[in-house]
């Protein structure tokens, strides 16, 4: 049976600075956005509980578009005073819960936080992470196994997150925010991050790239556990198992035959070319060792000449190789389906 590998539980977390070599694998979540500090507040926690809430802390705006207007200081005193009491009622009803750290998703519509808002916060203990994107809302609740708060009313401490440390790390000019010793529960995922660096933004989406390429590999490996031999042996080997029949064959179905390993040879063949190598000769020299039982002969780059691929460490998932091979013969029997062309304007 298949084993499924779903690489969305793998996030990568690109930060400028740095090189290469400063990537790491972390153990937990790594978040983009920093930890607020506008009113000096914590940027670390450790037995954190997490809340991560889809509501803002900022004072209520109406659903239509109007004014106020406020005709005497009194009066403006008075709206002043219920919006810090509102804003510490929210607060207070958020320490009550027994969380300290808080993820805020980002609003469009009014401000997620205001400075009021984090320093009631701040003088709390709480420490705040905002702008929380509504895509990652989520995959977040996923990985912590928490429940995201939509209302003050429905903020209970079981739709927290347990969490052994929170802390905002410092990369050169960069910020983001770690949270490892994720408490496993029925409804969380084992996630882990992979924080890249990079001296410039072309080189940070390079290893994206190459990053993701590797996983795919993995995850190859993981659905098939199986490996053959690279280099182009194992292409080279179906082709002259294919010639070997087709000659036994009669008709067209051994004309098709022999087409189809002619068609397997152009692997190795461009191999050959792209290493700097005569395509010629190695293709003949592989084709020879094959017919004599070497099936795991392939073309070695970096000696210039045919060799054993197993014994070079030069392996690859079977899976790539029978998917490639499946997906060009649909392809070319989809081809072959069409009778005729019409041209239109």
């Amino acid at each position: 049976a298949e084993t499924p590998v779903d690489l969305n539980n793998i996030r990568i977390v690109k930060k400028l600075g740095g090189t290469i070599d400063d990537t790491v694998l972390v153990d937990g979540l790594v978040l983009e956005q920093s930890a607020e500090k506008g009113a000096s507040g914590p940027t670390m926690m450790k037995n954190a509980k997490v809340a991560l809430i889809q509501f803002c802390l900022s004072p209520p705006k109406t659903d239509i578009d109007n004014n106020v207007v406020v005709q005497d200081y009194a009066a403006m005193d008075r709206i002043l005073r219920e919006e810090r009491q509102y804003l510490l009622g929210l607060c207070k009803k958020i320490k009550n819960a027994g969380c300290n750290v808080v993820l805020v998703q980002k609003s469009i519509l009014r401000d997620a936080v205001t400075d009021l808002s984090l320093h009631f916060l701040s003088k709390l203990k709480i420490m705040v992470v905002s702008d929380i994107d509504r895509k990652e809302v989520a995959f977040i609740s996923k990985s912590l196994g928490c429940v995201p708060i939509t209302s003050i009313e429905s903020f209970t401490a079981d739709k927290l997150a347990k969490v052994d440390l929170v802390e905002e790390i410092t990369m050169g000019q960069e910020r983001a925010v770690r949270l490892t010793g994720v408490q496993q529960t029925a409804k969380s995922n084992h996630t882990v991050s992979l924080l890249v660096r990079g001296s410039n933004l072309l080189v940070l989406d390079e290893a994206e790239r190459s990053i993701h390429d590797a996983l795919c590999v993995i995850r190859s490996i993981v659905k098939e556990r199986h490996m053959i031999a690279g280099g182009g042996a194992a292409e080279t080997e179906l082709s002259v198992k294919l010639n070997a029949r087709a000659k036994e064959m009669s008709g067209v179905v051994g004309h098709c035959m022999a087409a189809y390993a002619s068609a397997l040879e152009v692997v190795p063949f461009t191999l050959a070319e792209n290493a700097g190598l005569n395509p010629i000769d190695i293709v003949t020299e592989l084709r020879r060792r094959h017919a004599n039982g070497e099936s795991n002969a392939g073309i070695n780059v970096r000696k210039g000449s045919v060799s054993n691929m197993v014994d070079e460490n030069v392996v690859m998932p079977l899976l790539v190789q029978t998917s490639a091979i499946t997906l060009a013969t649909e392809c070319v029997r989809m081809i072959l389906k069409i009778d005729d062309l019409v041209m239109t304007r």
